[in-house]
């Protein structure tokens, strides 16, 4: 496995928080995991997680093997919209489950991706994770794209990191802003009492930013367009309730009532734009809205 070198940039960060801010599809359970199994280094000698780092020192990072997949490769129709060596971009529908989870054993996108693409998926972000680089929502639809291999899953990382990722969704929100675009830059962490949600946290959040433009005007409602600058947990939706509207049919973070027709928010991932990890190519791809989005847009006109 080729390492990995990066360079800090702060003055006593941790190096488990370096890490996951370097590489933020890795987890800081996996970062740490890393760190205790002797995987980092600086100048030749082990890394703790607690190590304190300074501007200019240099970690070597040096993935493992991937580790066995307990995972049950399942026939599960995908809708494939780019495929190749390294890469595959997926239009997910809405009420998959990304990856295994509690509650959630099998069924999942990762399932399916076991399936379709065999050993060849990316092993960075552990056994239950194999080739995922950014997630959406169960209840969210739309392209989501995982890597092959490490090599791949490294250079998507790194746009991730540098914003060069572009993910660009539609949804409808309750209420319409006075403008007609803006944007929300919120720090976005845990809620400090349902562990299971979100919110805008001043204080411990991680910086998050969402450009929003409103595509059309609807009957107390709008049709939007959100950019995402960042990727954090639930980040359009905590956004958008923040601002005071909430997407429609979102009963975590707006009304408590599902709205007819819709088994979640109203959320949809349409367009992905990256840097292909190996030749470079600018990708730009899309997915038409799915019926019952559409659906949605005819009852509120």
């Amino acid at each position: 496995m080729t390492p990995l070198h990066l360079t800090a940039d702060r003055a006593g960060e941790r190096a488990d928080q370096f890490l996951t801010r370097s590489l933020p599809q890795l987890t800081r359970s996996a970062a740490q995991r890393l760190l205790e199994e002797g995987a980092v280094s600086k100048e030749g000698a082990p890394v703790k997680k607690n190590a304190k780092l300074s501007p200019g020192d240099v970690l070597t990072l040096v993935l493992p093997d991937p580790a066995p997949v307990d995972l049950v490769p399942q026939e599960i129709p995908l809708d494939v919209v780019y495929e190749d060596g390294d890469v595959i971009v997926v239009n997910k529908p809405a009420g998959m489950v990304v990856h295994p989870a509690a509650g959630h054993p099998d069924g999942t996108l990762v399932n399916a991706l076991l399936y379709h693409c065999g050993d060849s998926l990316s092993g960075i972000n552990g056994a239950l994770r194999p080739g995922i680089v950014h997630r959406i929502d169960r209840d969210t639809s739309g392209l989501i794209i995982a890597a092959k291999n490490d090599f791949a899953h490294l250079g998507l990382s790194a746009q991730l990191q540098d914003h060069s990722l572009c993910r660009v969704y539609e949804a409808v929100c309750v209420g319409a802003p006075r403008e007609d675009c803006g944007t929300i830059s919120a720090p976005i962490g845990r809620h400090h009492t349902d562990r299971k949600k979100m919110a805008v946290d001043h204080l411990r959040g991680r910086p998050a930013v969402t450009h929003w433009t409103v595509l059309e005007r609807l009957d107390r409602h709008a049709h939007l367009q959100c950019r995402l600058e960042t990727g954090r947990t639930h980040q359009i939706r905590v956004h958008m309730a923040s601002f005071g509207h909430p997407l429609l049919g979102d009963v975590v973070y707006g009304a408590k009532r599902p709205y007819p027709g819709l088994a979640g928010q109203c959320l949809h991932a349409r367009r992905l734009a990256f840097r292909h990890p190996r030749t470079g190519e600018r990708m730009e791809l899309s997915c038409p809205l799915p019926p019952w989005f559409q659906a949605v847009l005819d009852r509120l006109h």
